[in-house]
């Protein structure tokens, strides 16, 4: 499979160098096992949009008699993946936890909201702020499980289980946005005009996850990524109920609970497929950790910081928002939700990634905690979203 090169930032934590955690164990190859594919080099040097470096694009790495596979699972999609959603009128709604604007108590209710935000320190704003921002590109993601051959929605309205899973579960996520976007405009704390800047570069550049239409690999990613979205709102859920904002630790924490649902939808279609085609999948988990999962937003950008994710992101993990630690506990939790220790029969190929993706966690593990033996003190430095003023990372 060809390498990546340096487009940046790619991860949370980790920068992308030749698509692999080192050159010694960078020939499991996707293709080699599920089939050949087009490959693309991108420059965008547009500062209309989020500052691009040159980068190598993979596309359509799944042979056809691969993707007939997800035709053929319609029926268990249908049984298996649809009844993790909830019915439109079963659900929470943002106005469920906002001041009510036809109320006569409206503006005390406001006025009560921005008095418990007083509270919140600068750098929690930022982490709750770049949740919010990241919720808000929305578009990106379908549009992105949209690229996936064989569940791609191919008219707008299919009625396929992959597409209806798709329009569903963007109708659900896209509640998380609007609620949290909706709590910081009225908490006075944010400069709104720079978020709303953020949130159009962030849909205009797009993500590149690395996933080549490829299905195996797109369900790999939002296994993974549903699960950090996940552990991300608990956490901003906990700092919110300690900075005494126990309305914020609700919202956060019933946004939590979505994006658990939504994890164990993907994880279980993973599952399927190690049950179907064990090999080809081990392949692409360790293909996808290869590459190292690249968060959602990481061509976050204001118009002004061209680092700004590295920046949000060096704040959350200083405040336990998210964290390396985190990234390895859910590549661990997989690898045991998948059972990848188990697998037999696999080719040599298969038996190297089998290898590397059980082993990894306890590396990522080592590697920051030599990290953290060596950091310097950390700058601080102004951030747009809360009127440049300044937050150690």
């Amino acid at each position: 499979m060809a390498s990546r090169v340096a487009f940046h930032p790619q991860t949370l934590f980790f920068s992308r160098r030749e698509g692999c955690w080192d050159a010694r164990s960078c020939r499991v190859s996707m293709a080699s096992a599920i089939g050949s594919s087009a490959v693309t080099k991108v420059e965008t040097q547009n500062k209309t949009f989020a500052p691009r470096d040159l980068h190598i694009q993979v596309t359509h790495s799944l042979p056809p008699q691969k993707i007939e596979i997800f035709k053929s699972l319609e029926d268990w999609a249908e049984s298996n993946i649809l009844v993790h959603l909830k019915p439109v009128e079963k659900c929470w709604q943002p106005q469920d936890f906002l001041p009510d604007p036809s109320s006569e108590g409206f503006y005390e209710e406001v006025s009560e909201l921005r008095e418990r935000c007083k509270e919140i320190p600068d750098d929690y704003l930022v982490c709750l702020v770049g949740d919010m921002i990241t919720e808000e590109a929305l578009p990106t993601y379908q549009t992105m499980l949209n690229t996936l051959d064989g569940v791609r929605d191919e008219t707008g309205a299919s009625p396929t289980s992959w597409a209806i899973w798709t329009r569903a579960w963007t109708a659900e996520e896209n509640r998380h946005g609007d609620l949290l976007n909706k709590y910081l405009y009225l908490s006075g704390r944010v400069d709104m005009k720079q978020i709303e800047k953020t949130i159009q570069y962030l849909i205009g550049s797009g993500m590149d996850p690395g996933t080549e239409n490829n299905p195996y690999l797109g369900f790999i990613y939002t296994s993974f990524q549903e699960r950090a979205t996940f552990i991300s709102h608990g956490n901003t859920a906990r700092h919110a109920k300690e900075h005494g904002d126990l309305k914020l630790a609700q919202i956060c924490g019933i946004i939590a609970s979505d994006e658990k649902r939504h994890e164990t939808a993907y994880t279980k279609i993973v599952e399927k497929l190690f049950e179907i085609d064990p090999e080809g999948t081990v392949l692409g988990f360790a293909d996808m950790m290869k590459k190292k999962i690249s968060m959602p937003a990481h061509l976050m950008y204001d118009g002004r910081d061209s680092n700004l994710f590295e920046h949000f992101s060096a704040v959350a993990q200083r405040l336990g928002v998210y964290t390396a630690k985190d990234y390895a506990d859910i590549l661990e939790f997989l690898v045991n939700r998948w059972k990848i220790g188990d697998l037999t029969g696999l080719s040599g190929e298969g038996n190297k990634a089998q290898e590397f993706v059980c082993t990894l966690a306890s590396r990522i593990r080592r590697l920051e905690e030599r990290a953290q033996a060596k950091a310097k003190q950390a700058s601080t430095i102004p951030f747009s979203w809360i009127y440049d003023r300044k937050v150690q990372l």
